[in-house]
């Protein structure tokens, strides 16, 4: 649902008059109008998109709401009551509905307008207010799919929390927002996550990332060492005359991906390797001694 300029659809500029917009309107009306241009697929929809422009600019509460929101038209519920779209919308369905009977109008028209109306009996129906709520958890909580109860507006809501959910990330649970207006749906429920790392792994697209202690000795010789991943422990061997800053990659051992079961980021292990300290006499000695046959 694209933002539609309907000062550009009825060839005026932004600071134009009523009058201005009423004499563009009649004259792009006449030229678009279907009984002149009779099967011309272009003439008709050209013709609704300068009805659906003219509804709303020619109507000063439209054109100010219009006006106000522009690209943002899709946060335009959150900021203004129903029951207040209600009343400046009667006004405007009188303009030029009358005339042209059987107009469609567009998705970005019923989204920021409220919907449609029947024109029988002049009852308008809009969708209820949309509610917004925010949800902070731990990045150890969207590892795996749970269930949690939500309370929004004194309801408790139960949600499925989906695995692999990113920080800042919205969902939409469609219809649990506020009451429909005359039978109008209810408005969608908004829950936006804040996700916080206490753990010792760092995430990035998926894959998590994380350090391990590599003694000299094992680092040396090679070997075998136990490391903590983010669901539990896995050995893992080490190569001899592995250096410090060697990385390897555990596939699939990551964090999950978002809405795709079963499918994980890869964890990327950086070996740090540790030099010992308060070495013995005889140890010493022998690091000596390896120094020396050392070319």
């Amino acid at each position: 649902m694209a933002f539609i300029d309907y000062y550009k659809i009825l060839e005026v500029n932004k600071n134009a008059t009523e009058a201005e917009i009423k004499k563009a309107y009649r004259r792009l009306a006449r030229k678009y109008h279907p009984d002149l241009n009779p099967n011309d697929k272009e003439a008709e929809k050209k013709f609704k998109e300068i009805n659906e422009a003219n509804e709303v600019l020619s109507n000063a509460e439209n054109r100010k709401k219009y006006d106000k929101y522009g690209k943002d038209w899709k946060h335009a519920e959150e900021f203004e009551k129903a029951q207040q779209q209600q009343q400046y919308y009667r006004g405007a369905q009188q303009q030029s509905t009358d005339d042209f009977s059987g107009t469609d109008y567009s998705d970005f028209f019923e989204s920021m307008f409220g919907g449609g109306y029947s024109r029988g009996n002049r009852e308008v129906k809009f969708k209820g207010q949309d509610y917004n709520a925010e949800l902070h958890l731990d990045l150890k909580d969207v590892y795996k799919t749970h269930k949690r109860t939500l309370t929004v507006n004194g309801k408790n809501i139960r949600l499925t929390i989906p695995a692999g959910v990113s920080n800042g990330q919205v969902i939409k649970i469609k219809g649990y927002g506020g009451e429909g207006i005359n039978g109008g749906p209810k408005g969608d429920l908004y829950i936006k996550f804040h996700i916080e790392n206490h753990t010792k792994f760092k995430l990035h697209n998926n894959n998590l990332y994380t350090t391990a202690d590599l003694d000299l000795y094992t680092a040396v010789l090679g070997g075998e060492i136990t490391i903590d991943t983010f669901d539990g422990k896995v050995k893992l061997k080490v190569n001899p005359e592995t250096q410090n800053g060697t990385k390897v990659k555990l596939k699939e051992k990551g964090f999950p991906i978002y809405k795709k079961e079963g499918d994980y980021g890869d964890l990327y292990v950086t070996y740090q390797i540790v030099i010992p300290t308060k070495l013995s006499q005889k140890e010493k000695e022998l690091f000596a001694e390896l120094n020396k046959i050392r070319p």
